[in-house]
């Protein structure tokens, strides 16, 4: 037998190819640990300045006054107050506004492409969607103030109603806002309603109903409990938002609920403080931290529902 073919000089070989395969498993599984690891510590860093700064925050002003104010003027000459209802109510305004634009619009959109569009078409559309999610949102918010209101709400409901629209106001920030988590709420219930059973589909055809009967009253309907996922998600990316309403709601606290005044949201106050007006260390820098802290929670407990939600709808078809 050739030397070259026997155990003691293939022996070596094999040996250094698996040491070396092995090596560069352990390589890839301390990679991918470290990526997971840093997500993990931001997050935990995150969480920890807001809890920090928001404990010190209320070191000097009580919980009483920042839940049962009515007004928020942290730089107020005379006394500052930190009431958070005003900055809560434009906020969830805001999002109320999107929501009602964006919901029905990105539900139709999702329920064309998933039940009516041909493969030619949807292949046209759905990128369509995705380079909408695509455009920066500060485009949006100079789109409502320059064009929306202008062009759109002030002709309408100014010259033709007689009601006073100013440059900020909720309508416009609501409108671009909703144009803006449309391709979310397409692109997550189309996969929802893609996901229900082609038996369904098969069943309610075969009974006599029509394409329009069955996606309405068997489709929506069993895919009812992923599509409000969808929309909670979207609409935590709509309160969320930060330099659209900045830019088309403006920035005056104020307790309303007309949707023709200005009003400012948390995320544009969050944008106004920390252009650097505020000392560091004061009051009102830490009251950047507390109305990020209030925002946190209301996104988390929003995810929360709605991956919950989520959860139940997957563990239906399984």
């Amino acid at each position: 037998m050739s030397s070259e073919f026997s155990p003691s000089t293939s022996r070596p070989s094999l040996y250094r190819r698996w040491t070396l395969s092995t090596l560069k498993e352990q390589s890839i599984r301390v990679l991918l640990f470290a990526c997971a690891l840093v997500s993990v510590a931001t997050t935990i860093g995150i969480i920890g300045i807001l809890v920090v700064e928001t404990g010190l925050f209320f070191s000097q002003v009580s919980v009483g006054a920042f839940f049962g104010d009515t007004v928020w003027a942290p730089q107020s000459s005379d006394e500052p107050r930190f009431g958070i209802w005003p900055l809560a109510c434009g906020t969830f305004l805001v999002a109320g506004v999107a929501g009602l634009i964006g919901l029905p619009m990105g539900l139709l959109a999702a329920l064309y492409l998933s039940e009516y569009a041909s493969e030619r078409s949807r292949s046209i559309l759905k990128p369509i969607l995705e380079v909408l999610a695509g455009i920066p949102s500060i485009v949006f918010g100079y789109f409502g103030l320059v064009f929306v209101t202008p062009y759109v709400l002030q002709p309408i409901f100014m010259n033709g109603l007689g009601i006073d629209v100013g440059p900020f106001n909720v309508l416009s920030a609501g409108i671009v806002v909703g144009i803006m988590i449309i391709p979310t709420i397409s692109s997550l219930s189309e996969d929802v309603l893609r996901s229900v059973p082609q038996g369904l589909r098969e069943a309610g055809l075969a009974l006599g109903s029509t394409k329009f009967d069955v996606s309405v009253r068997i489709i929506l309907p069993a895919a009812l409990s992923g599509i409000i996922a969808a929309f909670l998600l979207a609409l935590s990316r709509a309160i969320g938002e930060t330099m659209a309403v900045t830019i088309a709601a403006g920035s005056q606290p104020d307790l309303t609920l007309n949707v023709f005044r200005p009003v400012e949201t948390m995320t544009a106050y969050i944008v106004l403080i920390s252009l650097g007006e505020a000392a560091e260390g004061s009051i009102e820098k830490r009251s950047l931290y507390v109305v990020a802290m209030s925002l946190f929670l209301i996104t988390l407990a929003m995810n929360i529902v709605a991956r919950f939600i989520l959860r139940r709808y997957r563990n239906e078809y399984q």
